[in-house]
Protein backbone atom coordinates (compact mmCIF):
# COMPACT_ATOMS: atom_id res chain seq x y z
CA UNK A 1 0.00 0.00 0.00
CA UNK A 2 1.50 3.43 -1.07
CA UNK A 3 2.28 5.84 1.82
CA UNK A 4 0.64 9.37 1.48
CA UNK A 5 2.85 12.34 0.28
CA UNK A 6 1.49 14.09 3.71
CA UNK A 7 2.54 11.20 5.51
CA UNK A 8 5.86 10.92 3.71
CA UNK A 9 7.05 13.77 4.29
CA UNK A 10 6.14 14.01 7.71
CA UNK A 11 7.95 10.50 8.30
CA UNK A 12 10.79 12.77 6.58
CA UNK A 13 10.49 15.33 9.64
CA UNK A 14 12.24 12.09 11.69
CA UNK A 15 15.83 12.92 10.29
CA UNK A 16 18.89 11.96 12.07
CA UNK A 17 20.25 14.27 15.17
CA UNK A 18 23.39 14.87 16.04
CA UNK A 19 23.74 12.90 19.23
CA UNK A 20 24.99 14.58 22.71
CA UNK A 21 25.46 12.57 25.29
CA UNK A 22 23.56 15.25 27.64
CA UNK A 23 20.61 14.92 25.44
CA UNK A 24 20.94 11.25 25.54
CA UNK A 25 20.12 11.76 29.42
CA UNK A 26 17.42 14.50 29.07
CA UNK A 27 15.54 11.97 26.85
CA UNK A 28 15.62 9.59 29.82
CA UNK A 29 15.51 11.67 32.53
CA UNK A 30 11.50 10.89 33.29
CA UNK A 31 11.95 7.14 33.05
CA UNK A 32 14.72 7.20 35.71
CA UNK A 33 12.40 8.94 37.88
CA UNK A 34 13.07 13.10 36.95
CA UNK A 35 9.76 15.20 37.00
CA UNK A 36 11.89 18.70 36.29
CA UNK A 37 14.54 18.52 33.82
CA UNK A 38 16.14 21.99 33.75
CA UNK A 39 17.51 22.06 30.80
CA UNK A 40 19.14 26.07 30.44
CA UNK A 41 21.28 24.88 27.15
CA UNK A 42 22.67 26.98 23.78
CA UNK A 43 20.92 28.79 21.44
CA UNK A 44 20.24 26.43 18.62
CA UNK A 45 21.48 23.73 20.14
CA UNK A 46 18.72 21.18 20.04
CA UNK A 47 16.72 21.77 23.14
CA UNK A 48 13.51 22.71 21.98
CA UNK A 49 13.91 20.10 18.86
CA UNK A 50 14.43 17.26 21.49
CA UNK A 51 11.69 18.40 23.22
CA UNK A 52 9.34 18.10 20.21
CA UNK A 53 10.35 14.79 19.65
CA UNK A 54 10.02 13.46 23.09
CA UNK A 55 6.84 14.81 23.35
CA UNK A 56 5.22 13.33 20.15
CA UNK A 57 6.86 10.01 20.77
CA UNK A 58 5.23 9.76 24.74
CA UNK A 59 2.09 10.96 23.13
CA UNK A 60 2.09 8.02 20.24
CA UNK A 61 3.06 5.44 22.45
CA UNK A 62 1.09 5.70 25.22
CA UNK A 63 -2.79 6.12 24.91
CA UNK A 64 -5.51 7.93 26.68
CA UNK A 65 -2.97 11.06 28.15
CA UNK A 66 -2.62 14.52 27.69
CA UNK A 67 0.54 15.90 26.81
CA UNK A 68 1.16 19.98 26.58
CA UNK A 69 3.59 22.12 25.33
CA UNK A 70 3.64 25.85 26.69
CA UNK A 71 5.78 29.11 25.70
CA UNK A 72 5.11 32.52 27.41
CA UNK A 73 2.89 33.58 24.80
CA UNK A 74 -0.08 32.07 22.55
CA UNK A 75 1.42 33.36 19.70
CA UNK A 76 4.73 31.57 20.66
CA UNK A 77 3.97 28.50 21.06
CA UNK A 78 2.16 28.06 18.14
CA UNK A 79 5.10 29.85 15.90
CA UNK A 80 7.62 27.02 17.40
CA UNK A 81 5.70 24.70 18.00
CA UNK A 82 2.71 24.15 16.01
CA UNK A 83 3.43 23.25 12.40
CA UNK A 84 6.15 20.52 13.50
CA UNK A 85 4.32 19.13 16.13
CA UNK A 86 1.32 18.35 13.60
CA UNK A 87 4.38 16.54 11.48
CA UNK A 88 6.01 14.65 14.00
CA UNK A 89 2.74 13.42 15.51
CA UNK A 90 1.83 12.40 11.87
CA UNK A 91 -1.23 14.17 11.98
CA UNK A 92 -2.00 12.77 8.58
CA UNK A 93 -2.65 9.27 9.90
CA UNK A 94 -5.33 10.57 12.57
CA UNK A 95 -8.85 10.08 11.77
CA UNK A 96 -9.63 13.57 14.01
CA UNK A 97 -7.77 16.73 12.57
CA UNK A 98 -6.02 18.87 15.05
CA UNK A 99 -8.44 21.58 16.06
CA UNK A 100 -6.27 24.90 14.40
CA UNK A 101 -8.34 27.61 17.26
CA UNK A 102 -7.77 25.36 20.10
CA UNK A 103 -4.06 24.31 19.16
CA UNK A 104 -4.89 20.53 20.08
CA UNK A 105 -3.40 17.34 18.48
CA UNK A 106 -5.92 14.36 18.24
CA UNK A 107 -4.35 11.01 17.88
CA UNK A 108 -6.33 7.49 17.30
CA UNK A 109 -5.42 6.13 20.99
CA UNK A 110 -7.02 9.10 22.78
CA UNK A 111 -4.03 10.80 23.38
CA UNK A 112 -4.30 14.73 22.84
CA UNK A 113 -0.91 17.45 22.72
CA UNK A 114 -2.17 20.88 23.48
CA UNK A 115 -0.08 24.45 22.59
CA UNK A 116 -0.62 26.79 25.88
CA UNK A 117 -0.07 30.21 25.98
CA UNK A 118 1.53 30.78 29.47
CA UNK A 119 0.54 34.78 29.24
CA UNK A 120 -2.93 33.69 30.72
CA UNK A 121 -0.97 30.69 33.08
CA UNK A 122 -4.53 29.50 34.34
CA UNK A 123 -4.61 28.13 30.66
CA UNK A 124 -3.19 25.22 32.29
CA UNK A 125 -5.24 24.31 34.81
CA UNK A 126 -8.39 21.70 34.86
CA UNK A 127 -6.65 18.83 33.06
CA UNK A 128 -4.77 15.55 34.71
CA UNK A 129 -1.78 16.16 32.79
CA UNK A 130 0.58 13.37 31.54
CA UNK A 131 3.24 15.58 31.26
CA UNK A 132 4.63 18.55 29.66
CA UNK A 133 6.89 20.83 28.36
CA UNK A 134 7.49 24.52 29.12
CA UNK A 135 9.51 26.38 26.14
CA UNK A 136 11.73 30.11 26.44
CA UNK A 137 10.65 29.46 30.47
CA UNK A 138 12.68 32.47 31.84
CA UNK A 139 10.43 34.47 30.19
CA UNK A 140 7.42 33.15 32.16
CA UNK A 141 5.64 35.00 33.99
CA UNK A 142 7.60 34.69 37.53
CA UNK A 143 4.87 33.47 39.61
CA UNK A 144 3.09 31.75 37.21
CA UNK A 145 5.33 28.08 38.43
CA UNK A 146 3.75 28.46 41.61
CA UNK A 147 0.59 29.68 41.31
CA UNK A 148 -0.46 28.03 38.84
CA UNK A 149 1.56 25.73 36.75
CA UNK A 150 2.54 23.30 39.89
CA UNK A 151 -0.16 22.90 41.38
CA UNK A 152 -1.74 21.80 38.20
CA UNK A 153 1.17 19.01 37.93
CA UNK A 154 0.59 17.91 41.40
CA UNK A 155 -3.28 17.69 40.61
CA UNK A 156 -4.18 14.16 42.62
CA UNK A 157 -5.92 12.03 39.85
CA UNK A 158 -7.81 8.89 42.32
CA UNK A 159 -7.51 7.14 39.02
CA UNK A 160 -4.22 7.12 39.57
CA UNK A 161 -3.19 7.74 43.04
CA UNK A 162 0.88 7.22 42.70
CA UNK A 163 1.08 9.11 39.49
CA UNK A 164 3.03 12.87 39.03
CA UNK A 165 2.94 14.63 36.22
CA UNK A 166 6.11 15.98 34.71
CA UNK A 167 7.72 19.02 33.01
CA UNK A 168 10.30 19.99 30.85
CA UNK A 169 11.71 23.54 32.00
CA UNK A 170 13.75 24.51 28.80
CA UNK A 171 15.32 27.74 27.73
CA UNK A 172 18.09 29.82 27.43
CA UNK A 173 19.11 32.00 30.58
CA UNK A 174 18.11 35.55 31.22
CA UNK A 175 19.96 37.03 34.17
CA UNK A 176 19.31 35.73 37.58
CA UNK A 177 15.15 35.27 37.50
CA UNK A 178 13.33 32.35 38.93
CA UNK A 179 14.95 29.97 36.04
CA UNK A 180 17.93 30.65 38.07
CA UNK A 181 16.61 29.77 41.23
CA UNK A 182 14.75 26.79 39.69
CA UNK A 183 18.50 25.99 37.69
CA UNK A 184 20.22 26.54 41.58
CA UNK A 185 17.46 24.30 43.02
CA UNK A 186 17.82 21.71 41.05
CA UNK A 187 21.63 21.56 41.31
CA UNK A 188 22.21 22.00 45.27
CA UNK A 189 18.70 20.68 46.38
CA UNK A 190 19.61 16.83 46.52
CA UNK A 191 15.80 16.68 45.47
CA UNK A 192 15.69 13.64 43.08
CA UNK A 193 12.43 14.94 41.22
CA UNK A 194 14.91 17.88 40.05
CA UNK A 195 18.08 17.56 37.63
CA UNK A 196 19.64 20.17 35.73
CA UNK A 197 20.64 19.18 31.87
CA UNK A 198 22.96 21.61 30.47
CA UNK A 199 25.29 21.74 26.92
CA UNK A 200 26.76 24.73 24.86
CA UNK A 201 26.24 25.79 21.20
CA UNK A 202 29.62 24.83 20.29
CA UNK A 203 29.02 21.38 21.59
CA UNK A 204 26.49 21.10 18.73
CA UNK A 205 27.02 23.79 15.85
CA UNK A 206 29.81 23.97 13.51
CA UNK A 207 32.52 26.24 14.25
CA UNK A 208 32.23 28.85 12.02
CA UNK A 209 28.47 29.56 13.37
CA UNK A 210 29.89 29.77 16.67
CA UNK A 211 32.58 32.20 15.47
CA UNK A 212 29.80 33.96 13.60
CA UNK A 213 28.23 34.97 16.56
CA UNK A 214 31.14 35.69 18.83
CA UNK A 215 31.47 38.70 16.03
CA UNK A 216 28.15 39.96 16.15
CA UNK A 217 27.88 39.50 20.03
CA UNK A 218 29.04 41.36 23.11
CA UNK A 219 30.87 38.70 25.54
CA UNK A 220 28.11 39.02 28.26
CA UNK A 221 25.48 38.18 25.43
CA UNK A 222 27.51 35.26 24.04
CA UNK A 223 27.83 33.48 27.29
CA UNK A 224 24.13 33.95 27.71
CA UNK A 225 22.75 33.05 24.61
CA UNK A 226 25.38 30.38 23.46
CA UNK A 227 27.16 28.99 26.67
CA UNK A 228 23.55 29.04 28.37
CA UNK A 229 25.36 30.88 31.37
CA UNK A 230 22.97 32.63 34.45
CA UNK A 231 24.51 36.08 33.41
CA UNK A 232 23.93 38.48 36.82
CA UNK A 233 23.81 41.95 36.88
CA UNK A 234 26.89 43.89 37.26
CA UNK A 235 25.61 47.63 37.68
CA UNK A 236 27.43 49.39 34.62
CA UNK A 237 25.15 48.62 31.50
CA UNK A 238 28.22 48.74 29.21
CA UNK A 239 31.12 47.41 31.68
CA UNK A 240 33.34 46.37 28.35
CA UNK A 241 33.78 50.51 27.58
CA UNK A 242 37.14 52.08 28.38
CA UNK A 243 40.12 53.61 27.20
CA UNK A 244 40.33 51.45 24.15
CA UNK A 245 36.88 53.15 22.65
CA UNK A 246 38.27 56.45 23.05
CA UNK A 247 39.68 58.22 19.82
CA UNK A 248 41.32 61.61 19.13
CA UNK A 249 39.48 61.60 15.65
CA UNK A 250 37.59 64.51 14.30
CA UNK A 251 34.31 64.76 11.70
CA UNK A 252 35.98 65.57 8.43
CA UNK A 253 33.71 67.98 5.97
CA UNK A 254 32.98 64.99 3.43
CA UNK A 255 31.50 62.39 6.00
CA UNK A 256 27.74 61.81 6.05
CA UNK A 257 26.64 62.85 9.23
CA UNK A 258 24.54 60.46 11.45
CA UNK A 259 22.53 62.15 14.26
CA UNK A 260 20.99 60.35 17.10
CA UNK A 261 18.24 61.89 19.47
CA UNK A 262 16.27 61.48 22.62
CA UNK A 263 13.19 63.37 22.74
CA UNK A 264 13.57 64.10 26.51
CA UNK A 265 12.71 67.82 27.41
CA UNK A 266 15.86 68.08 30.05
CA UNK A 267 18.48 67.46 28.65
CA UNK A 268 17.52 67.01 25.10
CA UNK A 269 20.45 65.18 24.43
CA UNK A 270 21.69 64.24 20.65
CA UNK A 271 24.76 62.17 19.53
CA UNK A 272 26.13 62.79 16.19
CA UNK A 273 28.46 60.42 14.76
CA UNK A 274 30.14 58.69 11.29
CA UNK A 275 30.84 55.25 10.07
CA UNK A 276 33.93 54.57 8.82
CA UNK A 277 34.28 51.11 7.49
CA UNK A 278 31.59 49.01 9.87
CA UNK A 279 32.57 51.19 13.04
CA UNK A 280 30.40 54.16 14.32
CA UNK A 281 32.77 56.93 15.58
CA UNK A 282 30.67 59.17 18.00
CA UNK A 283 32.91 62.66 17.58
CA UNK A 284 30.22 65.46 18.70
CA UNK A 285 26.64 66.05 20.30
CA UNK A 286 23.99 68.40 20.85
CA UNK A 287 23.13 68.55 24.76
CA UNK A 288 20.40 71.43 25.79
CA UNK A 289 18.20 72.29 29.04
CA UNK A 290 14.72 72.57 29.07
CA UNK A 291 14.57 72.42 25.38
CA UNK A 292 12.71 71.11 22.25
CA UNK A 293 13.70 69.33 19.40
CA UNK A 294 13.49 72.40 17.09
CA UNK A 295 16.33 74.28 18.85
CA UNK A 296 18.51 71.50 18.60
CA UNK A 297 18.19 71.47 15.14
CA UNK A 298 18.57 75.16 14.96
CA UNK A 299 21.96 74.45 17.12
CA UNK A 300 23.12 71.76 14.82
CA UNK A 301 22.88 73.72 11.51
CA UNK A 302 24.57 76.71 13.27
CA UNK A 303 27.59 73.62 14.40
CA UNK A 304 27.81 72.20 10.82
CA UNK A 305 27.00 75.17 8.47
CA UNK A 306 30.60 74.78 6.75
CA UNK A 307 29.58 70.77 6.10
CA UNK A 308 30.24 69.76 2.81
CA UNK A 309 28.13 66.36 3.24
CA UNK A 310 24.63 67.99 3.43
CA UNK A 311 22.60 64.48 3.67
CA UNK A 312 22.39 63.74 7.35
CA UNK A 313 20.95 60.58 8.37
CA UNK A 314 18.11 60.79 11.73
CA UNK A 315 17.84 58.42 14.13
CA UNK A 316 15.84 58.39 17.15
CA UNK A 317 12.76 57.62 19.66
CA UNK A 318 9.92 56.47 18.10
CA UNK A 319 7.84 58.67 20.15
CA UNK A 320 9.31 61.41 18.64
CA UNK A 321 7.37 60.50 15.84
CA UNK A 322 3.50 60.82 17.54
CA UNK A 323 0.92 62.58 15.54
CA UNK A 324 2.08 62.47 12.41
CA UNK A 325 -0.59 59.60 11.62
CA UNK A 326 -3.39 62.28 12.06
CA UNK A 327 -1.49 65.07 10.17
CA UNK A 328 0.06 67.03 13.26
CA UNK A 329 3.85 68.25 13.26
CA UNK A 330 6.32 65.64 15.38
CA UNK A 331 9.61 66.02 17.03
CA UNK A 332 11.41 65.22 13.59
CA UNK A 333 9.04 67.30 11.67
CA UNK A 334 10.01 69.88 13.71
CA UNK A 335 13.65 68.93 12.70
CA UNK A 336 13.24 68.00 9.66
CA UNK A 337 11.60 71.61 8.75
CA UNK A 338 14.88 73.40 10.31
CA UNK A 339 17.22 71.18 8.33
CA UNK A 340 15.21 71.89 5.18
CA UNK A 341 15.17 75.58 5.72
CA UNK A 342 18.88 75.31 5.86
CA UNK A 343 19.65 73.70 2.54
CA UNK A 344 20.19 70.15 4.10
CA UNK A 345 18.86 67.04 2.93
CA UNK A 346 18.03 64.13 5.11
CA UNK A 347 16.90 60.31 5.52
CA UNK A 348 14.59 59.24 8.30
CA UNK A 349 15.80 55.95 10.00
CA UNK A 350 13.77 55.65 13.01
CA UNK A 351 11.75 52.27 13.55
CA UNK A 352 8.03 52.56 14.10
CA UNK A 353 7.89 50.82 17.20
CA UNK A 354 10.50 50.95 20.36
CA UNK A 355 13.13 48.32 20.37
CA UNK A 356 13.15 46.10 23.28
CA UNK A 357 15.55 47.83 25.58
CA UNK A 358 18.02 44.32 26.13
CA UNK A 359 18.20 44.41 22.02
CA UNK A 360 19.02 47.78 22.04
CA UNK A 361 21.48 47.49 25.30
CA UNK A 362 23.03 44.34 23.37
CA UNK A 363 23.26 45.97 20.06
CA UNK A 364 25.54 48.96 21.79
CA UNK A 365 27.57 46.39 23.90
CA UNK A 366 28.44 44.23 20.41
CA UNK A 367 29.57 47.54 19.03
CA UNK A 368 31.24 48.49 22.12
CA UNK A 369 33.72 44.85 22.00
CA UNK A 370 32.04 41.40 20.79
CA UNK A 371 32.92 38.02 22.59
CA UNK A 372 36.32 37.62 20.27
CA UNK A 373 37.82 41.03 21.23
CA UNK A 374 36.57 43.42 18.07
CA UNK A 375 35.68 47.26 19.04
CA UNK A 376 34.32 49.26 16.35
CA UNK A 377 32.33 51.89 18.61
CA UNK A 378 34.68 54.97 19.48
CA UNK A 379 34.03 58.15 21.26
CA UNK A 380 35.95 61.54 21.44
CA UNK A 381 36.08 61.63 25.03
CA UNK A 382 36.67 65.43 24.26
CA UNK A 383 34.65 66.76 21.73
CA UNK A 384 31.71 64.32 23.04
CA UNK A 385 31.73 64.30 26.66
CA UNK A 386 28.35 63.26 27.30
CA UNK A 387 29.17 60.22 25.14
CA UNK A 388 31.92 58.86 26.40
CA UNK A 389 30.75 59.85 30.69
CA UNK A 390 27.40 58.04 29.81
CA UNK A 391 28.73 54.90 28.08
CA UNK A 392 31.17 54.92 31.45
CA UNK A 393 28.92 55.12 34.28
CA UNK A 394 24.67 54.61 32.91
CA UNK A 395 23.42 51.74 35.59
CA UNK A 396 20.96 49.49 36.27
CA UNK A 397 18.54 50.62 38.15
CA UNK A 398 18.40 48.78 41.31
CA UNK A 399 16.55 45.15 41.39
CA UNK A 400 16.53 45.15 37.51
CA UNK A 401 18.50 43.28 34.95
CA UNK A 402 17.89 45.71 32.07
CA UNK A 403 15.86 48.97 33.41
CA UNK A 404 18.19 52.15 33.06
CA UNK A 405 18.51 53.77 36.26
CA UNK A 406 15.97 57.00 35.04
CA UNK A 407 18.30 59.23 37.79
CA UNK A 408 21.41 59.18 35.71
CA UNK A 409 21.26 62.70 33.13
CA UNK A 410 23.25 60.84 30.83
CA UNK A 411 21.05 57.62 30.05
CA UNK A 412 19.48 59.89 27.62
CA UNK A 413 22.20 60.05 25.39
CA UNK A 414 23.10 56.60 25.21
CA UNK A 415 19.87 55.87 24.99
CA UNK A 416 19.97 57.82 22.04
CA UNK A 417 23.21 56.17 20.59
CA UNK A 418 21.46 52.22 21.06
CA UNK A 419 18.68 54.07 18.42
CA UNK A 420 21.02 54.19 16.16
CA UNK A 421 23.14 51.17 16.63
CA UNK A 422 19.82 49.22 17.05
CA UNK A 423 18.91 50.30 13.36
CA UNK A 424 22.36 49.87 11.93
CA UNK A 425 24.00 47.03 13.36
CA UNK A 426 21.29 45.24 15.18
CA UNK A 427 21.66 42.52 17.65
CA UNK A 428 18.93 39.79 15.93
CA UNK A 429 17.33 40.56 12.71
CA UNK A 430 14.60 42.22 12.22
CA UNK A 431 11.66 43.50 9.92
CA UNK A 432 12.91 46.77 7.58
CA UNK A 433 13.28 49.79 9.32
CA UNK A 434 10.88 52.60 7.80
CA UNK A 435 13.12 54.95 5.94
CA UNK A 436 12.41 58.14 5.07
CA UNK A 437 14.45 60.52 2.70
CA UNK A 438 13.28 64.28 1.83
CA UNK A 439 15.09 66.09 -0.23
CA UNK A 440 15.11 69.85 0.10
CA UNK A 441 12.47 71.42 -1.95
CA UNK A 442 13.31 72.98 -5.71
CA UNK A 443 16.65 71.02 -5.45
Amino acid sequence: MAVALRTQRELARWYKLIEHPVQTALINAVANGVRFPVVPAGRRSGKTERAKRFVAKQAMQNAGERYFIAAPTRDQVKKIYWADMKMLCLTSMASKSPSETELIIYLDNDTEVHMIGLDRPERIEGVLWTGGVIDEIADMKPDAWEANIRPALDTFNPTRPDYRAWCWLIGVPDGLNHYYDMAQYAESSNDPDWKVFHWKSSEILPAATIEAAKRQMSAKQYRQEYEATFEGATGRIYEDYDKSNHTNAAIQPHEQLMWMHDQNYTPLSSAIGVRRDNSLYLLDEIVLTSAVSKQSAVEFVEKFKDHKSREVLIYGDPAGQAGEKHGHASDYTDIEGVLRAHNWTFKRKVRAAHPAIKDRQNAVRAKICTADGKRSLFVNPVTAKWCDKGLATVQLQEGSTFQEDQKNKYQHITTAIGYCVDVEWPSIKRTETHTAHVPHMGR
